[in-house]
Order: C-alpha cells, then sequence, then structure tokens
C-alpha cells in the first residue's frame, strides 16, 4: 500500500493566524446576530398573526384569513432565511438552496396574496386586471425556474466530484 504524501503548505504567520482567528470571531457574531433578529421577527410576526386570526373572527373573515396567510408565509419565509444563516454558519460557506427557497417562498406569497386583491378589487377593471395576471403569470415562471434551478443544484451536490473516483484507480 502506497502513502502519499501531499505537500504541506507552511503555516501563515502568527499575526495572520490571529487577524484569522479575530475575524473569524466577528464573522460569527455578525451571523448570530442576524439569525437572533430574525427568530424574535418570525415569533413576533407569528404572535400578530395569531391575534389577526381572533380579530378576524369577529371582524370580516375574509380579509382577516387571508391577513392571517400573508403573515404565516412571511413567518416561513423568515423561518428559511433563518435555516439559511445555520447552514451558514455550520458550513461556513454561503449555501445556495435555503435562498432558492426563501424565492420561491416569496413568490408563492404574492401569488396568493395578489390572485386574492385581483379577485375582489381588479374584477372589471379590465387593465388593473390584466396587470395583475401577467404578473401572477411572471411569478408563476420564477417559481418554476427557481425550483428548477433547486433541482439542478440538488443533483450537482450529488454526483461525484471530478477526479474522485481516479485516485482510488491509480493506487
Amino acid at each position: 500500500m502506497l502513502l502519499r504524501v501531499s505537500p504541506r503548505e507552511p503555516d501563515p504567520p502568527p499575526l495572520v493566524r490571529l487577524g484569522n482567528r479575530a475575524l473569524r470571531v466577528v464573522e460569527d457574531s455578525i451571523y448570530v446576530i442576524i439569525a437572533a433578529l430574525l427568530a424574535v421577527a418570525a415569533l413576533v410576526v407569528l404572535a400578530r398573526a395569531a391575534y389577526g386570526l381572533f380579530e378576524a373572527v369577529r371582524d370580516d373573515v375574509k380579509v382577516g384569513v387571508l391577513d392571517v396567510l400573508d403573515s404565516l408565509l412571511l413567518v416561513f419565509i423568515l423561518v428559511e432565511l433563518l435555516f439559511a444563516v445555520r447552514a451558514t454558519l455550520a458550513k461556513r460557506e454561503i449555501v445556495a438552496e435555503p435562498f432558492l427557497l426563501v424565492g420561491i417562498l416569496a413568490a408563492i406569497k404574492e401569488i396568493v396574496v395578489l390572485s386574492v386583491t385581483a379577485a375582489e378589487e381588479y374584477i372589471g377593471k379590465g387593465p388593473e386586471f390584466a396587470r395583475a395576471m401577467v404578473e401572477i403569470g411572471l411569478l408563476g415562471v420564477l417559481v418554476l425556474l427557481l425550483s428548477g434551478s433547486a433541482v439542478l443544484l440538488r443533483k450537482k451536490e450529488e454526483a461525484p466530484e471530478e477526479g474522485a473516483g481516479t485516485e482510488a484507480a491509480a493506487g
């Protein structure tokens, strides 16, 4: 059995190591603050949605439920962003898939809200209704494109690395 020893990179100077360590602490601290703010925002919006649901029962249920749905979809977006920050902290690199999911959720949120609004407010108003339908169509295309990107990204991650099998065959 042959052991391959890769050439060892020289250690960086102590000042560079100290600087890298300090920057990593600052970077992690900023990510933790962002995560805390996202979590608080999600909890606030969730509490507002719960309160809005109880208010909707007393007032106009249809409008109240739409507001609650809009708020809950916003909570999903905030939680997905929180997951993206957590994944970034864990892997020490930006992970694209959570951000694609945030884009998909945001587009779906707009489709839902716009479709209900268009059905109630724009029926009979030709140009406004047509503009709303075009916007819904474009958001649908955006959801399909982002979904396709997420699928391609997942397939790329599942594929073996280039040249991964050549080292074992050569040794």
